[in-house]
């Protein structure tokens, strides 16, 4: 046997004895590890709020879900179910040949028939509880639609469910529209003689969060200026975040209109040179060299090799003159690499540019282009009348002027005027006859022209010709002044022309009386040895034109999506 003692089984062991606590008093039995001592206060309280907190959250519920039970009751039990809701994505199953309502030939003769229409939802207004007023928008126009609860049960029947509904359909969404045209009084819309009774109410596509709403960014600045005097408040929507947000500023009035405009623009500029035997053509906007002595280019990577964006497509219009086609044009995007950040500048811009060869003197081409501008300002006050009206509301400005017969100034007869209005030049000297003119000096000429003329439009002819490129044809009787001519609207040159040197030999000379040497302009005089036609021509800038007419002070906002030095999105 094992000298060890044998072990003993706690079952089997002697009771311990407790210990007495002072006073003879049996002492609290010890905690065995491990063991609970009890929910404190602080637990059964926090227990206590659990509990209360699921009763709640239950009770909830359940009102949540009778309250659905209801909502499902009582939209089982809605007859205008089959007037309202939301359209499905595809919608190009079937076509019905339905005619939809255009705002523009709203007349007396919709009154009292149906009508379909589709539009933005501009705004929403309840009043009451039985009614809603809502604005819808296509475009420059708005139009008021009435929704109003109807007990009669029939086919058009409005009812509660529809009218919270359309309360609940965000602005800006697109909605599709059944109802009826009445005669009404409306001051809120630009349609003010008709509102539309709506029968039914789609939801085409919902707009999500919006960076700005139509009515703040449509604000002509007297609004803001009414802030100073009046207990009012509206919000500004800067040129940065519009053009940020490009999409959205689209949708104002205002925008609306200017594009349109221009649109006109190009389609007058077109049919005048159309009608005068001109063909259009359409030039690479690629190029292996710069068109213009090399500055202000834009280098692409070409596969291996480098390629610049066209500055103008002046070469090509010269060109197709030395292949007999006698009078081109040209709409088309030009690219000007150049760090300037001013209100008239972009690097990227649509030029009207155009090219004819002459038969006796460059004021055939000088006539022609005035004649072109003639067309371009009576056919959009005439034309566009309704689109201007609707850009003054936002943009305020005086009736651009021009004469039957247009100011034709000599540049020296300019400075005359500037000089005699105190005009000094960069060194605060008094102006000389055959100086630069700066862009102060050009905005001073033309307020000096409006307050003597009475125009906004005016033509200068005979500039120096030190201050004019290497490819203008001098004067033959004074070489120190060239055939070359600018015009201008509200003081701002919009088109600057010349005769062109077409003879190759001449043109040489030129290049090296400018310092320019001719083995870098190779490819341009190449293209005159063969033999082209004496010609001239000029270059337009679209937005520059359409900003100086509608006077919007900055030239993005006659651009569709703008490029600068600081811009290229969207």
């Amino acid at each position: 046997m094992a000298d060890t003692a044998p072990t003993q089984d706690k079952s089997e062991s002697a009771p311990s004895v407790q210990p007495q606590a002072e006073g003879g008093a049996a002492a609290p039995a010890p905690v065995e590890e491990g063991a609970s001592a009890g929910p404190t206060k602080g637990e059964l309280k926090r227990r206590a709020k659990e509990a209360e907190k699921a009763k709640k959250a239950a009770e909830r519920e359940a009102r949540e879900a009778e309250e659905k039970k209801k909502r499902e009751a009582q939209d089982a039990m809605d007859e205008a179910k089959q007037n309202y809701g939301k359209l499905p994505m595809h919608q190009s199953t079937e076509r019905n040949g339905r005619t939809y309502l255009k705002f523009p030939t709203i007349s007396a003769e919709n009154v009292g028939k149906p009508v379909v229409l589709r539009a933005r939802l501009h705004n929403m207004r309840p009043q009451g509880a039985k009614i809603v007023f809502l604005t819808f928008r296509q475009q420059t126009q708005t139009l008021q639609g009435v929704l109003v609860i109807s007990g009669e049960k029939d086919e058009n029947q409005v009812s509660k469910q529809m009218l919270k509904y359309a309360q609940n359909i965000p602005s800006e969404s697109i909605v599709l529209v059944e109802g009826t045209i009445k005669a009404a009084e409306v001051k809120s819309c630009t349609i003010q003689e008709y509102e539309v009774q709506i029968h039914k109410l789609f939801t085409v596509v919902e707009a999500e969060t919006l960076p700005f709403s139509i009515d703040d960014a449509s604000r002509p600045e007297s609004d803001f200026q009414r802030m100073e005097t009046e207990d009012i408040q509206f919000s500004r929507v800067s040129l940065p975040t519009r053009l940020d947000n490009r999409v959205m500023d689209l949708r104002t009035p205002a925008n609306q209109a200017i594009f349109r405009m221009q649109s006109g623009l190009c389609q007058l500029f077109r049919e005048h040179l159309n009608n005068n035997g001109f063909t259009e053509i359409h030039s690479p906007k690629l190029q292996g060299a710069a068109t213009e002595s090399g500055a202000s280019v834009f280098k692409v990577q070409y596969f291996n090799g480098t390629a610049f964006l066209a500055q103008s497509p002046q070469l090509a219009k010269q060109m197709c003159i030395a292949g007999d086609m006698e009078r081109v044009y040209e709409i088309a995007p030009v690219f000007r690499a150049e760090d300037s950040n001013t209100h008239r500048h972009m690097t990227e811009f649509v030029g009207l540019d155009l090219e004819m060869a002459i038969e006796e003197h460059y004021h055939e081409v000088l006539d022609l282009l005035d004649s072109l501008f003639l067309h371009i300002f009576r056919g959009l006050a005439t034309t566009y009348k309704h689109e201007i009206d609707t850009i003054k509301k936002q943009f305020p400005c005086d009736d651009f002027l021009f004469l039957e017969k247009t100011l034709r100034l000599t540049f020296a007869e300019g400075m005359a005027m500037l000089r005699e209005a105190g005009a000094t030049g960069s060194d605060g000297a008094p102006i000389g006859e055959m100086d630069d003119m700066s862009t102060e000096n050009e905005k001073l000429l033309g307020r000096l022209v409006r307050e003597k003329y009475a125009t906004d439009y005016f033509i200068l002819d005979k500039f120096p010709t030190a201050i004019r490129p290497f490819y203008t044809m001098p004067d033959p009787t004074n070489p120190e002044v060239s055939n070359s001519y600018d015009f201008f609207m509200r003081g701002e040159e919009i088109l600057s022309g010349a005769q062109r040197v077409h003879d190759p030999a001449f043109l040489v000379q030129r290049l090296k009386e400018v310092g320019i040497d001719p083995k870098t302009m190779e490819g341009y005089v190449d293209a005159f040895r063969l033999g082209a036609p004496p010609h001239a021509g000029g270059g337009i800038g679209l937005e520059r034109v359409l900003m100086f007419y509608l006077k919007l002070g900055n030239i993005r906002r006659a651009s569709l999506f703008p490029r600068d030095p600081k811009r290229l999105m969207p």
